[in-house]
């Protein structure tokens, strides 16, 4: 671990949360060391188009997990 850089230890740590915990239990973990801050619901508006349908939505997020995903090693 002393050789790996800042992001490849990030990456490993991010890859074994999300192995062991599963998706949701990885952000549930990680949300207990960030307590965000603004208003998210009036905030919201200014990145949410406003004649946005949720099937839109969805599918948008599935593209976008689609292309983020990489395969583990």
């Amino acid at each position: 671990m002393a050789t790996m850089t800042p992001e490849t230890l990030r990456r490993a740590g991010l890859n074994a949360l999300r192995r062991d915990l599963g998706a949701a239990g990885m952000v549930r973990f990680l949300q207990q060391f960030e307590s965000g801050s603004g208003d998210y619901t009036a905030e919201r508006w200014q990145w949410l188009p406003a004649d946005a349908e949720v099937e839109t939505l969805v599918k948008a997020i599935e593209q976008t997990t689609t292309k983020h995903e990489q395969p583990e090693n």
